[in-house]
């Protein structure tokens, strides 16, 4: 076992997870990620692989077929997948969002309905809120569901929908009038709507399309996708919650725990990446000796090694703050800065001790430094951490009188 990013005080239990899933990464997903991602394919038995072990069902509870297991277990599974493959990562996390806003926010019918297949990897889940023409700005979505008798007649599109195609259940945000007087705060006008349909591309039921995926620069493998809603009819009881108006306050508590899901990515992607390096450094010789016993490495890895631990810890710290039930926005806002902005630092480095050998497709740190730049934007970009983070600490640190 690697010397950097430990967990302390881990029940065996806790500890047996990880070793099965760091073992399940360095021999199923690190010898074939980077052919898969070079093609752009879905990893089917990679998915596979992580249905037998239990994977897709790891926070959903016990009483519904899942491990039960807490918010850091699940941290420090995906910092050892993002390790493997970032991609893969993806593939879990919006499940794991979509199966934790059910589990929190979900009548009881629908966590009944939803939760048990959720957890044996049958039904698989993404989450929507982004659209075209705004990124961060959740407010200021124009989808929209309109209450027709017993149903809601949704359209409009959205953007950067991971699992697009591959899903069965997508948790869709739009805004819903119903009930919301004219001047509601944008915010207390929204709705989380279940939405099931067909894997694949087209149309995937009436008024529901998927067009296609979405050619990007790294993150490849799994699909990034748009979702177009023309006249989509959805039953009430497919209100997430049961009751309308609370969508947004339910996205948010959704994506609180997924920012800790992409510091935890950042974590894995950089162990990575110093990995990487620091054998690549013992092999390369220049001058008469390996680079690795020239000062300059040295204080690379230095700095590389100390970044790897520092967000390594703000990951681990924002996970068990949620999960001793306390709120944690402060904390999961400066893990996923921290996490994201170093491992975009690291995997230079990396990719700079790698010198020319970098820039070719056959070394894996190629794969990594493409990579990298999508956790500086996923569940909100550095400057809305930021402004998160700030706001939290005028709230903590308010002048008295």
């Amino acid at each position: 076992m690697a010397r950097l990013a430990q967990t302390a005080g881990l029940t065996d239990i806790q500890q047996e997870i990880l070793s099965t899933v760091r073992d399940f990464v360095d021999k199923e997903i690190i010898p074939v990620a980077t052919e898969l991602e070079h093609r752009d394919e879905y990893p089917q038995q990679i998915v596979d692989g992580l249905k037998e072990l239990g994977l897709f069902g790891l926070m959903i509870p016990e009483e519904y077929g899942g491990l039960g297991e807490s918010l850091l277990t699940y941290a420090l599974c995906v910092e050892e997948i993002a390790r493997g493959w970032m991609s893969v990562s993806g593939i879990i996390n919006t499940h794991f969002i979509v199966a934790y806003m059910l589990k929190q926010h979900g009548t009881d019918e629908q966590r009944d309905y939803f939760l048990p297949r959720m957890a044996a990897g049958e039904i698989r889940g993404a989450f929507s809120m982004s659209e075209p023409a705004l990124g961060s700005d959740v407010s200021a979505i124009t989808s929209k569901a309109v209450k027709d008798g017993d149903e809601y007649v949704l359209n409009g599109q959205k953007m950067w929908l991971t699992n697009g195609g591959t899903s069965t259940l997508v948790a869709v945000l739009v805004k819903s009038d119903e009930g919301h007087p004219e001047g509601t705060a944008p915010h207390k006008s929204m709705t989380t709507f279940l939405v099931e349909k067909e894997p694949g591309f087209g149309e995937v039921r009436p008024g529901l399309t998927i067009p296609g995926k979405i050619d990007k620069m790294g993150y490849k493998g799994v699909d990034t996708t748009e979702l177009i809603m023309d006249g989509l009819r959805i039953p009430a009881n497919r209100v997430l919650g049961g009751e309308t108006g609370r969508g947004f306050y339910q996205m948010m508590d959704g994506v609180e725990v997924g920012r800790v899901n992409v510091a935890a990515r950042g974590c894995g992607v950089a162990q990575r990446a110093f990995e990487l390096g620091v054998q690549y450094a013992q092999q390369r010789h220049t001058f008469g000796k390996p680079i690795a016993q020239h000062q300059a490495i040295q204080f690379k890895l230095a700095e590389m090694a100390t970044k790897v631990e520092a967000a390594h810890a703000m990951m681990v710290n924002a996970a068990r703050k949620k999960d001793s039930g306390e709120r944690n926005d402060l904390e999961a806002g400066m893990a996923k800065y921290l996490a994201s902005e170093y491992c975009k630092e690291v995997v230079e480095d990396a990719f700079r001790i790698h010198g020319g050998y970098g820039f070719s497709k056959e070394y894996e740190i190629e794969r990594l430094y493409r990579e990298a730049p999508m956790l500086l934007i996923g569940e909100g970009t550095a400057e809305i951490q930021k402004m998160i983070i700030g706001r939290r600490l005028l709230e903590e640190y308010r002048l008295q009188g």
